[in-house]
């Protein structure tokens, strides 16, 4: 900008501009734009990683796989079903779904898909059974399944 006293005014303009955009995003005032952001991200993070596994068979980190983990223990407590819908769908990116909760019986099912690397991870998470809350979980069964496709986020199933 040839003027220097607009190229201060635009500078100022933009610090604002990012103020603005910092104080709404640290006060949770942009919180469900940034919500729908990830979905939007997860949904097209799971159409690339199917086009990347038909278009590179051997590629096996990128190959999109499905896997059904039976659990048993006290897996009905909302503190255990929170962590599983952080770890699933919030830090690895995985798509699919949890059983609802079942008051007469201590287990329950997981179906997930996604990246090969990140099911495993999940699955090892799953295994390790403490979360905290004195919680006791156990992976009784995974299941190797063909993916659906049909989810486009990760949910928790309620009555």
């Amino acid at each position: 900008v040839a003027n220097p006293m607009m190229s201060r005014l635009i500078s100022i303009f933009l610090v604002v501009i990012l103020v603005a955009v910092e104080f709404g995003a640290s006060s949770g005032f942009l919180l469900p734009l940034r919500t729908t952001a990830i979905t939007t991200t997860t949904t097209t993070t799971f159409r690339e990683a199917a086009s990347d596994a038909k278009n590179n068979g051997n590629s096996e980190s990128n190959e999109v796989v499905a896997r059904r983990i039976k659990l048993e223990g006290d897996v009905n407590g909302g503190y255990y079903r929170s962590c599983v819908l952080n770890e699933a769908g919030r830090f690895r990116r995985l798509l699919g779904t949890m059983t609802p909760p079942d008051e007469s019986s201590k287990e329950a099912e997981i179906y997930v898909e996604g990246k090969t690397k990140q099911v495993e991870g999940f699955i090892r998470w799953c295994r390790k059974g403490n979360v905290g809350l004195s919680q006791v979980i156990r992976v009784t069964e995974v299941i190797e399944e063909i993916p659906t496709g049909l989810y486009d986020d990760f949910y928790i199933i309620t009555k």
